[in-house]
């Protein structure tokens, strides 16, 4: 157990109650709800879920800041609409072009190199790039409840993942770092990579075509295909978490399954609907079958590190 308060980032509530009352019961040896340590798996969401996911994904701004890297070796460019639209920071116009467009503009900007210079180059852009909002670094926009969540979890002998939409080498980078979850519990979308001989050297080259998406119905998929266990316990924020929170609350014995809804204008964001991130599908479910829902407002005294308690 860590300290007398596992969640000091949780208001006391029906909230924070129900994710101790969960843990207690399912590690409660001789207990109905017991679950063995080694089927204490809960998988996470990663955008909106563990960190913000606003005014636009972080690996959507990794994207843009490589394109504007790279334009100036690609004049022509210029005659495509979508990355005018994005060198121009006109987002209407990016978001108008939908996740077909997003997935064109990673394809190009993560396509071209090898597993080890894109790592490298998302890690500097990490110690760089800073929110808009917030003007600090993207790992600084984690929020705390949930750090604190991940680690009551494992100190219970859960073992954590990320289960994201997001691509799984660009969480690699920074996962174990600040969420204390190594690479190989990591699952995310993935691109094309092919084995090949480089000046005498073995590499994996990343291609411009997509392997896997894991997001709404891949979700469960990818779990399925990486973990090889049903979840007990999954956490989400949107409509595209939905199946996963479906799959895994399906199983037999104490399941758990929570959304973050995010309720805070003035710490975070205010919105069910956004071109990035919607809750409305698996917020009607949620009520419909008892899971737990955060209200970001009322149930978290701090959301991030560097906010001060209330």
């Amino acid at each position: 157990m860590i300290g007398s308060d596992p969640l000091p980032s949780w208001n006391e509530g029906s909230t924070k109650k129900s994710i101790l009352e969960f843990v207690r019961g399912v590690t409660t040896a001789g207990g109905p709800s017991f679950v063995k340590p080694e089927e204490r798996i809960a998988v996470f969401d990663n955008d909106g879920t563990l960190w913000s996911e606003q005014p636009f994904y972080f690996q959507v701004a990794f994207v843009f800041d490589r394109l504007k890297a790279m334009a100036p070796e690609h004049p022509e460019w210029k005659d495509n609409p979508l990355y005018t639209a994005v060198l121009a920071g006109d987002m209407k116009a990016v978001a108008a072009g939908g996740v077909k467009g997003l997935l064109e503009v990673a394809m190009v900007t993560h396509a071209g190199m090898n597993t080890e210079e894109f790592a490298k180059i998302a890690a500097d852009w990490m110690k760089s790039a800073k929110h808009p909002k917030f003007a600090c670094c993207y790992t600084d926009v984690i929020f705390q409840p949930m750090l604190e969540l991940l680690a009551y979890l494992r100190a219970n002998l859960f073992k954590t993942f990320i289960v994201s939409g997001g691509g799984v080498e660009f969480i690699r980078v920074f996962a174990e770092k600040v969420y204390g979850i190594p690479p190989e519990q990591v699952i995310g979308s993935c691109i094309e990579t092919k084995f090949e001989i480089v000046d005498g050297v073995p590499v994996l080259t990343r291609l411009p075509a997509l392997n896997f998406m894991d997001d709404t119905v891949g979700k469960p998929v990818g779990i399925n295909r990486h973990i090889g266990r049903r979840p007990i316990a999954a956490f989400g924020n949107s409509d595209g978490d939905l199946q996963m929170l479906q799959w895994t609350t399906a199983g037999k014995g104490s399941r758990f399954a929570l959304l973050v809804h995010h309720t805070d204008a003035v710490r975070e964001y205010a919105y069910d609907v956004s071109p990035f991130g919607k809750l409305d599908v698996a917020l009607t479910e949620a009520a419909a079958k008892g899971w737990t829902v955060v209200d970001m407002k009322n149930d978290w005294n701090r959301v991030f590190a560097f906010d001060a308690v209330e």
